[in-house]
């Protein structure tokens, strides 16, 4: 467990171009947004960029909480996104087809695993999952189920419907939460780490709320070395 002390960091968020996309399944269409990864050779200035094949690039699917969206806790995703994608790294940020609280979180796992097939159908490599709050759960309980998963990282994450977590091994489990959280305590992600097999880890971020908006540039850095390490090294036997 790790807990980060408040150092008063800022930074401007980078921008990265997405591509709105629409993802098909047996129960309703699901939007999402694509960034691939960054060309190192090219820098993308236009507005509306051609596709780019994925080509076995690893990716990262990003849900938020149960009131949707594509852009995360106050607009965490979109600087994730660019961050992973100058690392390597493409992003596919989905939401929900159903906003309600509480969240359903069986129809959470339905988009994630859609978005997971038509990742593969796209021509992705290995594939990492991120969910904030009610997005936390679900992101657990999706990689329960699927093989392909690789790595798996949670913002403030909820309890309930994550407690097939000790399945998850040896999926490499991350959990991160503000230590001043008062709508989902940090205990929730405490008890999740102590179900949770390895590889696991807990990083815990004084002064941060739920949003963690007060962390920001932190968790950003926490999730791109997180992925880098579990997406972007070999694999070995």
């Amino acid at each position: 467990m790790r807990v980060l002390a408040s150092r008063g960091m800022t930074s401007q968020p980078p921008t990265a171009l997405a591509q709105p996309v629409e993802i098909a399944s047996t129960r309703g269409p699901i939007a999402a947004a694509l960034t691939p990864p960054a060309d190192p050779h090219i820098e993308a200035r236009t507005a509306d960029p051609p596709h780019v094949p994925l080509d076995g690039a690893p990716v990262v699917v990003m849900v938020g909480g149960g009131d949707g969206g594509l852009d995360g806790p106050v607009g965490l995703y979109p600087a994730l996104a660019a961050d992973l994608a100058r690392a390597g790294m493409g992003t596919l940020r989905v939401d929900f087809r159903i906003h309600r609280f509480p969240g359903p979180v069986d129809e959470g796992v339905h988009d994630v695993r859609a978005a997971l097939a038509w990742l593969v159908a796209s021509g992705a490599g290995r594939v990492g999952l991120l969910g904030h709050s009610f997005g936390g759960a679900v992101v657990i309980a999706a990689a329960v189920q699927e093989a392909r998963v690789a790595s798996v990282a949670t913002l403030a994450t909820q309890t309930a419907g994550a407690q097939r977590v000790a399945e998850l091994a040896p999926t490499p489990l991350l959990l991160v939460h503000g230590l001043d959280d008062v709508r989902l305590s940090p205990d929730c992600s405490r008890l999740l780490h102590s179900m949770a097999g390895e590889p696991k880890e807990l990083v815990l971020l004084e002064g941060a709320t739920h949003s963690l908006r007060q962390r920001h540039p932190e968790v950003r850095a926490c999730l791109v070395e997180w992925f880098a390490r579990t997406l972007l090294a070999p694999v070995t036997a």
